[in-house]
């Protein structure tokens, strides 16, 4: 029965109700009625005028065997960042419990694996995702590939989500990552859904890809049956020593089409509006609010890059009429 879901996953991306055409051709729209429409739908699923507040917290940092173009934890590229050893758990219950103080509802630890193995490290995993959720936060994680039966101990453990990235489309992808296949990310997916596990995936514009490569990656993920319930829409932050180091700013009216059209394709999901958040002005972080985003990375920092200030996202909310919520969305 498993490995009929898994083998099923790549045919179902292709199966379901949106093709190509479609898709594409709701990128094109003129971006105000494209907006308008985001929003209607919006408006559907979610609370008005309500943003959840997210922290992600790296927990092991640098040191991955992925060769991730745009990645500075891979231990291909020559960064900056050094591989560190897991965190202490009373240093990120330190961290966690700060997140909740300042309005954080969920919090994502990062953990730079190409895959999960058991031992020692794992389990402390397991220990922090229990004590987070102990804090009543929403958990969730981040860390490479996963077996069944590691899902279903994290699962146990008391994880809400597993974050768990496309990055692009089927045919960009190659030029991005070597490392792992394409169809390895969707087996991963495949297995959160069998542990009970909900999934957290998107993409990163901006890393060369073309606008056919932004909508056949938001295509394949709501074409998951069922589709992710958190989107993450990044765009690129490039890192020195990356391969992806000279890539030229993402358009940010690209980045607020791009969330439309995930606003459509997935209704119910939570889209966030991810890294490269800081580039951007107060008016086109309130265009992708107006298009569909609901969810914020808070604090300042994502992982190994630079984030928006959390004094100044708090008077964007405010000067913007917007409430962050208040209890887990879970």
């Amino acid at each position: 029965m498993r490995a009929n879901v898994i083998a099923q996953m790549s045919e179902n991306c292709a199966a379901r109700s949106f093709t190509r055409e479609y898709v594409r051709a709701l990128y094109d729209k003129p971006l105000l009625p494209l907006i308008d429409e985001a929003r209607r739908t919006h408006l559907l699923h979610h609370p008005d005028n309500e943003v959840e507040l997210c922290t992600l917290l790296s927990v092991k940092t640098g040191g991955c065997s992925e060769n991730c173009g745009y990645c500075s934890q891979s231990n291909h590229h020559e960064t900056k960042v050094n591989a560190e050893k897991i965190a202490d758990l009373d240093e990120v219950m330190g961290s966690a419990r700060r997140a909740k103080e300042i309005g954080t509802t969920r919090l994502c630890m990062g953990v730079a694996w190409r895959e999960a193995k058991d031992g020692p490290a794992f389990d402390r995993i397991l220990t922090m995702v229990s004590r987070v959720k102990e804090l009543g936060l929403e958990t969730c994680l981040t860390a490479g590939m996963l077996t069944y039966a590691q899902a279903m101990r994290l699962k146990e453990a008391g994880l809400d989500m597993y974050n768990h990235n496309l990055d692009t489309s089927r045919e960009h992808y190659p030029s991005i990552v070597s490392t792992r296949s394409y169809d390895d990310r969707l087996r991963t997916l495949a297995t959160l859904r069998e542990a009970g596990i909900k999934a957290c995936s998107g993409g990163i514009i901006g890393m060369g890809e073309s606008a056919g490569d932004r909508c056949e990656m938001l295509r394949t993920l709501a074409n998951l049956d069922p589709p992710p319930e958190s989107v993450p829409i990044n765009a690129l932050v490039p890192v020195e020593g990356t391969p992806l180091e000279h890539m030229p700013p993402v358009d940010p009216l690209d980045l607020v089409r791009t969330i439309a059209v995930a606003r459509i394709l997935m209704p119910k999901a939570r889209v966030r509006l991810s890294a490269g958040r800081s580039s951007l002005s107060r008016e086109a972080q309130l265009m992708c609010m107006l298009a569909g985003a609901n969810s914020i990375f808070f604090g300042d920092k994502l992982l190994t890059t630079p984030n928006s200030n959390e004094s100044d996202d708090l008077d964007l909310l405010r000067a913007a009429g917007l409430k962050a919520m208040t209890q887990p969305a879970l």
